[in-house]
């Protein structure tokens, strides 16, 4: 039997959660404009956790000091992080995914696995099915998610990372040679900054050329 995973994420959790609440309130969508979650403006201390879109033209990066990323962007909207709230929308998508799936695991407070394994005949196309639940939790809760869907948690984790936000993507076997091999190898799952530095001065640039490695010594 054939496994059938889904990886939903959800886009720029802590912002997104945070510019949902405000948008309710009759506030600005912080989603829209330069922002960040993270540290204080006033102190210009602390980190940044989360950024918009359009912090990301200012070249602000996640992790870095909110000082530099105001003088990257002087205009930058600041927002305090709030984890009862983000714990709060943590459950309410993960209840809606578990409406769905007869098993869910969270992989994080903002990520989650699905399997559909064996559940063909309830739900026979399963990219629908996966557009169905993204959409409703855009529609009941404001936020966007992504969903990725593989054979595999891998798989299925790494084509959810493809292109943002609000979006479907697959990535079974036959398509691994076309949408995975291409992708730098950073960006595969598990492999950090300093193994992929490690790895692309063995000439190994690729994750199809990680793949496709006969050679040890690494």
């Amino acid at each position: 039997m054939k496994r059938l995973i889904f990886h939903i994420d959800v886009n720029s959790a802590f912002l997104s959660w945070e510019s949902t609440r405000r948008v309710k309130n009759g506030g600005d969508d912080l989603r829209l404009i330069p922002s960040v979650i993270g540290g204080s403006p006033e102190s210009r201390r602390g980190v940044v956790l989360a950024k918009s879109i359009p912090a990301k033209q200012y070249h602000i990066k996640t992790g870095e000091p909110i000082g530099m990323a105001l003088r990257k962007c002087p205009t930058l909207v600041i927002a305090p992080p709030d984890f009862r709230l983000y714990s709060a929308c943590s459950k309410a998508f993960k209840n809606i995914c578990r409406a769905y799936a007869p098993v869910v695991e969270e992989f994080s407070i903002d990520e989650c696995f699905l399997d559909f394994t064996g559940t063909e005949h309830i739900y026979p196309d399963p990219i629908a099915l996966a557009h169905e639940i993204k959409d409703k939790i855009r529609d009941e809760l404001g936020f966007t998610v992504n969903v990725g869907i593989g054979e595999n948690k891998l798989c299925a984790k790494m084509a959810s990372d493809f292109e943002k936000p609000d979006k479907v993507h697959t990535l079974f076997p036959d398509e691994i040679p076309a949408k995975m091999w291409p992708l730098p190898v950073g960006d595969l799952l598990f492999i950090g900054g300093a193994t992929a530095n490690k790895l692309t001065k063995l000439g190994i640039r690729t994750i199809g050329e990680l793949a496709h490695r006969r050679t040890g010594g690494i």
